[in-house]
């Protein structure tokens, strides 16, 4: 089949690897991105399966807490500069404290409820607030996380909102449950332990580990223990407890919350945009329509 320069971008953007070396392997793979990742990584010429989407879409992230319940909720936007205006920080903060009070079970439940102590639903505020601002707005996620008295939440913001982490843990110490909310912030770890990660999902990371250790020409005697190796490597990427902690990087995160006391129960992390598309305009065609009408 054909391969587009779209495609050979796209997989670019995602291994690091030189387009020759991406055309190569979707040709090979006739263009199934995803084992032309797999493919690279086993040559060697890929670092890493960059597999997140770019993040495209505007708009802003928020936590709220209110004694043992929290919300994180994302609330999107068409530009950057409405996310940054009173009016649409003032709409999340309200979204985020009715999701707090009533608890649904879905955005589309939620964009349903009642606002608080009007006879608006959620969806009718927004479209007022569309109508005012001018531009799509919409409630695209939210968790609401409930503890125990003995527990405690780290909430955590960076950029304004653009990355936003809510993290539950044993223990009422909230200053170490937002330290580890702010490693999250900044490492976006998958999982919280290795507990967490599939079978299937190991099994097909140590397929494509021993098929890199053999491309690299390693005797099949010591292939085994390279791919155990490299395993624990892949686990301290993507789960929480196995990452050196960013404040401390000589100790894992683990050791840090076991000299505190305490362990993480569990974490949302919203990084605003993230898996949508934004609509790519072409600023020339754009002008040179204004100009026929």
């Amino acid at each position: 089949m054909a391969i587009s320069a779209k495609l050979v971008k796209e997989l670019r953007e995602k291994t690091g690897a030189g387009m020759m070396d991406c055309k190569k392997v979707l040709t090979e793979t006739d263009g199934d991105i995803e084992k032309a990742i797999d493919l690279l990584r086993e040559k060697g010429v890929a670092k890493a399966a960059k597999k997140a989407d770019r993040v495209a879409a505007e708009g802003l992230a928020q936590i709220k807490v209110e004694g043992n319940k929290a919300v994180i909720v994302e609330v999107n936007s068409e530009t950057d500069f409405v996310a940054k205006n009173e009016q649409f920080i003032t709409l999340i903060d309200t979204v985020a404290a009715n999701l707090l009070a009533n608890n649904p079970a879905s955005v589309d439940e939620a964009l349903e409820q009642k606002l608080n102590g009007t006879e608006k639903t959620v969806s009718e505020f927004i479209n007022e607030a569309i109508a005012k601002i001018g531009e799509k707005i919409s409630l695209r996620r939210f968790t609401v996380l409930e503890k125990g008295d003995n527990e405690a939440f780290g909430a955590y913001l960076h950029m304004g909102g653009r990355i936003a982490v809510l993290t539950q843990a044993e223990g009422n110490d909230e200053n170490v449950a937002k330290d580890v909310a702010m490693h999250i912030a900044a490492v976006n770890p998958r999982y919280l332990s290795r507990e967490q990660v599939s079978e299937e999902e190991v099994a097909h990371e140590r397929e494509v580990l021993k098929q890199q250790a053999l491309n690299e020409g390693k005797p099949e005697n010591i292939v085994e223990k390279m791919v155990e190796g490299r395993l624990n490597k892949f686990f301290q990427e993507i789960c929480l407890v196995e990452q050196p902690f960013v404040k401390d990087p000589d100790m894992k995160v683990k050791k840090y919350l076991a000299d505190k006391g305490s362990a993480i129960k569990g974490f949302v992390r919203y990084e605003v945009g993230e898996g949508l598309e934004k609509r790519a305009d072409n600023f020339a065609e754009e002008v040179q329509a204004q100009m026929k009408k």
